[in-house]
């Protein structure tokens, strides 16, 4: 094949929909090809054009517009104009730079879709179907177990004990059955669980009788899971709940048993083992050394081909199993608060979508109890813990946004006030707190505080307009790096010269863009993934868009994700700095789709709010 079209070839490889074409039909198609160049501001497609045909933009770009003159899309490299085949004449445009095409008569690409299914379906699908199959687990990349039902794990059938029956009956049962808990019943209701550990500390330790009630040791009203749930719900669970046994329920019956044994039989690392030696640690000292374990956690999770979602979660749940246990031992050196407090982490860990090394994002919402004497209690334990993340690995905010800040620790009417300032007085400072502390999430003390605070606070973002088109605005200044004609723009610096910052110009965009459906909607979760299906579910944002906008965050998510693993492979801290030049010619293709889709919608935002901006 000459070199000319063994260019061609090339290049078709590696964009849909001819990347799913068989070896014989790629060698041939390239024979079959008319090569036009077209100058700027040619007429689009071209009048003299001698037969309907698909056309391939190899390079330049092309303007397309609806019959009454509006901008109806923008092609750059890759992208195809099937229009004359679909008879869709409604469409036309003008190059709008030098731009080399590949056309494909219309009677050979219907040949070629009868000759190939595959290439069928990937030609009839949307950018939004490709991305969603982008984003999709990859095959090939290890097994996500954590895919897997609760109900497939499930390894026998739920061993049960009557409430009435004593603990040595109970102790009988479990060496009979060879395990390591009993559910405790009241005729179909389940009623307790109990544990080897509960066996040794509640009946043992105490010098309990062995014939005294089962219920007497039993955990009441254990924490349940549905057999539909995915095992990474389960195992987010366990970390959050501190829990090793999971019963599992199929139509609300008892169906199994759910051990962290047998999550780490399938799984390996586990984020419920750190968690629990985070519980068990006596100092900051041993916390640090469990600690260095986190970037070998996240690692395996990538390998395991775990999607980035329930990553995020997991890291997060260990962060926030430190955090209490950095809380606990600041207690229990400055002894037992003076006022009810409530600690919230924000920024990635709040939203659970938290990598190893984040910085810190917190704040201290106290009692309107507290007096003056108070203050320095609430400032040491904010210090100590602020202190204690730094040590483990997660650095002090560089804009000073946590609790060890007396701006963030204060009671909840200083709060109220904060909030309503930002809201009715959106300057851009404000904005920038916006980004951290309206994503808020409980992690010890006394959740009402900060659940009476975003009560409040939803109720008054959802009635105001202005605050809500500053916010845009505001969001705005964090574009996707796309250029005009789907060229990708680069950071240009020393560190980071010619890559793409996949946190600030790839997921912070989508994030933002959550928050505005969130806020302006009265939706309460924080979690970008939940807020995007809050605001589906109420309407506020159109189903096939809202979809693809989660396909799209799965997809750069996941791209962060494994760049992380190449950097923590290779011995280096990981960033969010992606080098274009690991990207495989359709990951590019894909990642610039998913781009498109986010300007997409920031336009969309765009004229709904800023019309109205200052009215």
């Amino acid at each position: 094949m000459e070199v000319e079209l063994l260019e061609i070839r090339d290049f078709l490889a590696d964009h849909a929909p001819f990347d799913v074409l068989s070896p014989d039909l790629l060698e041939v198609l390239p024979h079959q090809l008319v090569v036009r160049y077209l100058r700027r501001g040619t007429a689009f497609p071209p009048a003299d054009a001698t037969a309907p045909a698909l056309y391939i933009l190899r390079s330049g770009a092309v303007e397309l517009r609806n019959s009454d003159g509006t901008l109806s899309d923008k092609l750059g490299e890759g992208d195809l104009y099937a229009g004359l085949c679909e008879a869709d004449s409604s469409v036309s445009g003008v190059t709008v730079e030098d731009s080399l095409l590949y056309l494909l008569d219309c009677r050979a690409l219907a040949s070629l879709r009868e000759a190939s299914a595959a290439f069928d379906r990937q030609f009839a699908a949307d950018r939004a179907e490709r991305l969603r199959r982008a984003a999709a687990p990859r095959p090939g990349a290890g097994i996500d177990v954590l895919s897997l039902k609760a109900a497939d794990l499930r390894h026998r059938e739920p061993v049960t004990l009557d409430a009435d029956m004593t603990i040595r009956q109970a102790a009988q049962l479990m060496s009979a059955q060879r395990v390591s808990s009993v559910l405790v019943t009241e005729g179909e209701r389940l009623a307790g669980l109990i544990t080897d550990s509960d066996l040794r500390h509640r009946c043992l330790a105490r010098g309990l009788s062995p014939d005294s009630p089962a219920r007497s040791i039993m955990t009441p009203d254990p924490v349940t899971i549905d057999g539909d749930e995915l095992l990474a719900e389960a195992l987010l669970c366990m970390t959050r709940m501190q829990v090793h046994h999971l019963p599992v329920l199929i139509q609300g019956r008892l169906a199994g048993m759910l051990t962290l044994s047998d999550l780490a039989r399938h799984q390996g690392s586990s984020p419920v083992l750190l968690a629990t030696d985070i519980q068990r640690a006596d100092g900051i000292e041993a916390l640090a050394q469990i600690c260095r374990r986190l970037p070998e956690l996240q690692l395996q999770l990538g390998l395991a081909n775990t999607r980035p979602s329930y990553i995020g979660a997991a890291i997060a749940s260990i962060t926030d199993a430190l955090t209490r246990r950095l809380l606990e031992l600041a207690e229990s050196r400055l002894g037992p608060a003076p006022v009810p407090y409530v600690w919230a982490a924000g920024g990635s860990q709040g939203r659970q979508e938290q990598t190893v090394h984040s910085d810190q994002d917190h704040a201290l919402i106290i009692s309107d109890d507290l007096r003056d004497t108070d203050r320095e209690y609430f400032a040491e334990l904010a210090r100590f813990v602020s202190d204690g993340l730094n040590a483990c690995g997660f650095p002090y905010c560089p804009g000073n946004a946590m609790a060890s800040n007396p701006q963030w620790c204060q009671p909840l009417q200083v709060w109220h006030g904060y909030f309503n300032d930002w809201i009715e007085r959106p300057q851009p400072k404000a904005l920038m707190h916006a980004s951290i502390f309206f994503d808020l999430r409980a992690i010890h003390g006394e959740p009402v505080l900060l659940q009476s605070l975003q009560e409040q606070v939803l109720a008054r973002t959802r009635a105001n307009r202005i605050f809500i088109a500053h916010l845009t605005a505001a969001a705005l200044q964090h574009r996707p790096p796309l250029g005009f004609f789907r060229n990708f723009v680069f950071i240009h610096d020393g560190e980071h010269d010619a890559t793409l910052d996949l946190k600030r110009r790839g997921l912070l965009p989508i994030v933002d863009l959550a928050r505005i459906y969130a806020l302006s909607e009265g939706i309460d979760a924080v979690n970008t993934r939940e807020r995007l299906e809050a605001a589906i579910a109420t309407g506020a944002l159109g189903i096939d868009l809202g979809s693809s906008l989660l396909d799209a965050l799965e997809f750069i998510a996941g791209l962060r994700i494994r760049h992380q693993a190449r950097c923590l492979r290779e011995g280096h801290s990981p960033d969010n700095y992606l080098p274009p030049d690991t990207l495989s010619g359709l990951e590019r293709n894909h990642l610039k789709d998913a781009f498109r889709l986010i300007q997409s919608l920031q336009a969309t935002l765009e004229n709904r709010y800023q019309a109205g901006r200052f009215s």
